[in-house]
C-alpha cells in the first residue's frame, strides 16, 4: 500500500523544468569556463600560466583574440546564433590570421623543414619554464592549416592565401554584400574620377592664363627697355657722328674687382681684430688662468705616487679571437643568415666583432641570436649592438677569457687630458683600447648607477683623484656626501673640502641646500659684474688684478660627490630632490657640478625628475634589463661583467659607448691624499656647515631613542620579524593603537623601518 502511495505523488519533471534545468547547468559550464579563460587571460598564478600556454599551442600568438572570441560567444551566444554569417566570418578571419601568423614564424626562426617541431617547441618552452615570453606563431591550428597551403603555394603564397581569407570573412561579418561594396567602390571611383577632369580642365585654364600675363608682361618689359636705350643712348656730333662722353663705360670695369677683392682682404682682419671684451661671452676661448695664485707654493701629485702598471699578456686572446670568427660565421650560417666579420677589436674586458650582414638580413634576426651565439662561443653574455652607430656593420660584444685590468696611471698617461680643462677626467678604455675621457663641466652633472661589488666606488675615487692630480685647492672645492660612512672619509682635512665629508643623511640635505644658496649666491654676483658664467667672473677678476694693487680671488669650481643617493631619498626624499633638481637646472653657468652614485637603481632613488636634469650616466653591471632601462633608458647594462665594465652615455651621444673602467687601489688613494695633506691644511667653509640636526629630525643612532620607554623593545621586535605595523605593536606590546602609532613614527625617524607607501607593508631598513 505504501509503495502504491509513492508511486502516486512521484510525477515526471515538466518541458520547462527540464529546459530551466539545462538552463542552469550550461550557465554553470559557462560560468566555469569563462573563470578558467579569466585565469588564463590574466595568467594568475601556475595555472593561469599554464592554461594560458595550453591555449596558445593551439592557435598560438592569437591566444588573446580566442579567449575574448570564446567569452563573448558564452555570454552572448543566443544573439551571435541569430545573426547570419558572423560565426563563418569570424572563424574565416581567424583562419587567416592563423596562416600568416605561422609564416611569420617559419620565416623569422627559419622553420622550414621542422615547422611542427619548431612551433612546438617555442611553447613547451614557456610552459616548462612558466613563462609567455617567445612568439608562437600560429599554433598547432595554424601548423595544420599552414603545411598544405605552403606546400602548393609556398611561405611568400601562405601571405596573400591569410589576407584574402582575412578579406572574405569581412565581407561574412559586415552587412553589407559584395554588390552594394563594389557599387560603393564605384561611385566613388566615378566621383574622384569627375573632379579630376574638373581639376584638370581649371588648371588648363590657369596655365593659359598665366601665359598670356606672362606674353604680356615681357613685352612690356621689351617696351620699356626700348625706351630706356633711347633715354640713355650718349650725344652723338650730327656732323661727325662721333660720341661726345663715354662716362657710362669708364664707371663700370672697376666695381666687379673691388667687390671680389674686399672680403680676401677683410676676412683675416676681422679675425685679428676681433673685440677683446667678447672673450668673456665664449665659453671655449676664455680659460680661467690662476697663474697669479701660485705663490700659495702648492705643488701637484705627480703620477710617481701610484703603483707602476704590471705587464698584459692578452696573445692568447688572438688565438681565440681566430676560432671565433669561424664560429660566427658557422652559427650564423646554420640560421639561414650570411653574415662576414669585417673586424674584431681586442679590449680589456670584451672583444668586439664587426659583422656585416649580407644584403636583405634583418638586423633583428642577428639581435635575436644573442642567446644562441653565448651558446655557441660558450661565452657568459653576448651583447649585440645593431646596428653600431654610424657604420653599416653590427657589433658583437663577447667576453674575454681573462679581464685585463686598466690601472689608473696608465689611463692617465694615454688620455693625454689638458691641464687647464680641471674638470676633464679619465673614465676608461674603449673596447678598441684607446683612453675615453669626459668633460664634467660640459657634461654638466653624471649619474653613476651599479650593483653592489661591480666598480662605481672604485670609479668615483678614480674620479676624485683625477681632479686632485690636475686642480689646487683655490681652484677646484669638493662636497662629499657619504651616507655609508667608509667610501668617501679617506678624504677627510684634504685642503679641497668645504666642510668635513657628512655622513648623516639629515645634515645631508641641508648641506645640498647650502650649496644651492652659493648658487643663486654666484647669479646674483654674475648680475652686478655683468657676466654669464664663472667663466666670465673669473676673467674679470683676472684682468681687474692686473690693472689694481688689491687682489680679488677667483671662484673655485665646486663639485658636490653624493656616494649613496638611495640612503638619502629614504631619509629626506623631498628636500634632497629638490636641492638635486634645482642644482641640476641651474648650477652649470656658477660652476657647480654634481656626481650622484647610487647601487639601488630603482624608480624611487632616481626619479624623472633627477634623471631628466642629470642628463649624463654611467651604468655599471646590474641585476635586471628594468635597472638598465633606468639608468640608460635602454637595455644593456645586465649583460655587463663587473669588475668595472661600464656603459657611458653621455649628454651628447644617443647610444651608450662601453668602457672598461680603471683601477685604482685604496693605497694609491692614501698616498694622494697623504701628499696633499703634507701641503696644506683643511681650511673649511663655515657658510656651507649644515650645523647639527635636532633630535626629532635626525637619526636614532649611537645609542639615542625615540621618547617612548617601549622604543628599544618595538625595535628589537621589529628587526626580528622584519615586519612593521602598528597593529603588530599593539598586539604584542600590549598597547593602545595610538602608542603604536607613535612607537611606529619614532622607529620611522629613527631609521629602522622605511616610509608608508599606501597599501603596501612598511620596508624594515635594519637586519
Amino acid at each position: 500500500m505504501a509503495n502504491k502511495n509513492t508511486s502516486k505523488t512521484r510525477r515526471r519533471p515538466s518541458k520547462a523544468e527540464l529546459e530551466r534545468k539545462e538552463a542552469i547547468q550550461r550557465m554553470l559550464i559557462s560560468l566555469g569556463i569563462a573563470l578558467l579563460l579569466i585565469f588564463a587571460a590574466f595568467k594568475l598564478g601556475a595555472a593561469g600560466i599554464t592554461l594560458y600556454n595550453l591555449i596558445r599551442l593551439l592557435v598560438g600568438s592569437l591566444a588573446y583574440l580566442a579567449i575574448f572570441g570564446i567569452l563573448l560567444y558564452l555570454f552572448f551566444f543566443k544573439w551571435i546564433r541569430k545573426q547570419e554569417g558572423l560565426l563563418s566570418g569570424f572563424f574565416t578571419i581567424f583562419a587567416g590570421l592563423l596562416l600568416i601568423f605561422e609564416a611569420y614564424l617559419v620565416w623569422k626562426y627559419g622553420l622550414d623543414k621542422s615547422v611542427l617541431k619548431g612551433t612546438m617547441a617555442q611553447v613547451v618552452t614557456d610552459l616548462t619554464g612558466f613563462r609567455t615570453t617567445s612568439f608562437a606563431g600560429g599554433g598547432l591550428i595554424g601548423v595544420a592549416l599552414y603545411m598544405p597551403t605552403a606546400f602548393l603555394f609556398s611561405n611568400i603564397g601562405t601571405y596573400f592565401i591569410g589576407s584574402i581569407l582575412i578579406l572574405v570573412g569581412s565581407l561574412l561579418v559586415s552587412p553589407w554584400s559584395v554588390y552594394d561594396i563594389a557599387e560603393f567602390f564605384s561611385r566613388g571611383f566615378a566621383k574622384w574620377q569627375e573632379g579630376h577632369e574638373r581639376r584638370k580642365e581649371e588648371r588648363f585654364v590657369k596655365q593659359e592664363e598665366k601665359a598670356r600675363q606672362k606674353a604680356e608682361e615681357e613685352a612690356r618689359l621689351e617696351k620699356e627697355e626700348a625706351e630706356k636705350a633711347l633715354l640713355d643712348m650718349p650725344p652723338v656730333d650730327m656732323e661727325t657722328g662721333e660720341i661726345l662722353t663715354e662716362d657710362v663705360v669708364l664707371d663700370v670695369p672697376p666695381v666687379p674687382e673691388e667687390e671680389w677683392v674686399e672680403p680676401e682682404i677683410i676676412l683675416p682682419q676681422a679675425e685679428h681684430e676681433f673685440p677683446e671684451h667678447e672673450e668673456v661671452f665664449d665659453d671655449e676661448d676664455v680659460q680661467v688662468d690662476f697663474s697669479a695664485k701660485e705663490a700659495l707654493e702648492y705643488k701637484l701629485p705627480s703620477l710617481q705616487l701610484f703603483a707602476p702598471d704590471k705587464p698584459k699578456d692578452q696573445s692568447k686572446e688572438k688565438k681565440i679571437v681566430r676560432e671565433n670568427i669561424k664560429i660566427l660565421e658557422e652559427t650564423f650560417a646554420s640560421f639561414g643568415i650570411k653574415v662576414t666579420v669585417e673586424r674584431a677589436e681586442i679590449g680589456p674586458s670584451v672583444t668586439k666583432y664587426e659583422v656585416k650582414p649580407a644584403v636583405g638580413v634583418r638586423v633583428n634576426r642577428i639581435s635575436n641570436l644573442a642567446d644562441d651565439l653565448a651558446l655557441a662561443l660558450a661565452a657568459k653574455d653576448v651583447r649585440i649592438e645593431a646596428p653600431i652607430p654610424g657604420k653599416s656593420l653590427v657589433g658583437i660584444e663577447v667576453p674575454n677569457s681573462e679581464i685585463a685590468t686598466v690601472s689608473f696611471r696608465e689611463l692617465w698617461e694615454q688620455s693625454q687630458t689638458k691641464a687647464e680643462n680641471l674638470l676633464e677626467i679619465p673614465l676608461g678604455k674603449a673596447v678598441n683600447g684607446t683612453a675615453r675621457a669626459f668633460d664634467l663641466s660640459k657634461m654638466p652633472h653624471l649619474l653613476v648607477a651599479g650593483s653592489t661589488g661591480s666598480g662605481k666606488s672604485v670609479a668615483v675615487n678614480g674620479i676624485i683623484a683625477s681632479i686632485l692630480m690636475k686642480a689646487r685647492p683655490d681652484q677646484v672645492k669638493f662636497m662629499m656626501v657619504d651616507p655609508k660612512m667608509v667610501e668617501l672619509s679617506v678624504y677627510n682635512d684634504i685642503p679641497h673640502l668645504l666642510i668635513p665629508v657628512v655622513t648623516n643623511p639629515r645634515k645631508a640635505s641641508k648641506a645640498l641646500q647650502k650649496v644651492v644658496d652659493e648658487m643663486e649666491n654666484r647669479y646674483e654676483l654674475f648680475a652686478k659684474v655683468g657676466v654669464r658664467n664663472i667663466a666670465g667672473f673669473n676673467a674679470k677678476v683676472e684682468e681687474f688684478n692686473d690693472q689694481s694693487e688689491y687682489k680679488q680671488i677667483p671662484l673655485p669650481l665646486i663639485v658636490v660627490i653624493v656616494d649613496e643617493l638611495a640612503d638619502l631619498m629614504m631619509v629626506a626624499s623631498k628636500e634632497v630632490e629638490d636641492a638635486i633638481i634645482r642644482l641640476g637646472q641651474k648650477a652649470r653657468a656658477a660652476g657647480i657640478h654634481m656626481i650622484l652614485a647610487t647601487q639601488r637603481p630603482s624608480v624611487d632613488v632616481i626619479s624623472g625628475l633627477i634623471k631628466a636634469n642629470v642628463p649624463s650616466r654611467v651604468a655599471f653591471a646590474v641585476s635586471s634589463g628594468t635597472d638598465s632601462r633606468t639608468i640608460l633608458d635602454e637595455n644593456g647594462a645586465e649583460k655587463l661583467l663587473g669588475r668595472g665594465d661600464m656603459l657611458f652615455k653621455p649628454i651628447d651621444e644617443n647610444h651608450p659607448v662601453r668602457l672598461q673602467g680603471s683601477f685604482i687601489s685604496d693605497d694609491d688613494v692614501e698616498r694622494i691624499v697623504n701628499f696633499i695633506k703634507a701641503q696644506a691644511d683643511a681650511d673649511y667653509d663655515e657658510s656651507f656647515d649644515p650645523g647639527e640636526v635636532s633630535e626629532n629630525e635626525g637619526e636614532f643612532s649611537d645609542g639615542e631613542t625615540g621618547g617612548d620607554p617601549l622604543f628599544e623593545e618595538a625595535k628589537a621586535l621589529v628587526i626580528e620579524t622584519q615586519k612593521a605595523s602598528a597593529s603588530m605593536i599593539q598586539r604584542r606590546l600590549s598597547v593602545g593603537f595610538n602608542r603604536a602609532t607613535r612607537l611606529m613614527e619614532e622607529l620611522e625617524m629613527a631609521g629602522v623601518i622605511g616610509p608608508a607607501e599606501g597599501t603596501k607593508p612598511r620596508k624594515v631598513l635594519q637586519q
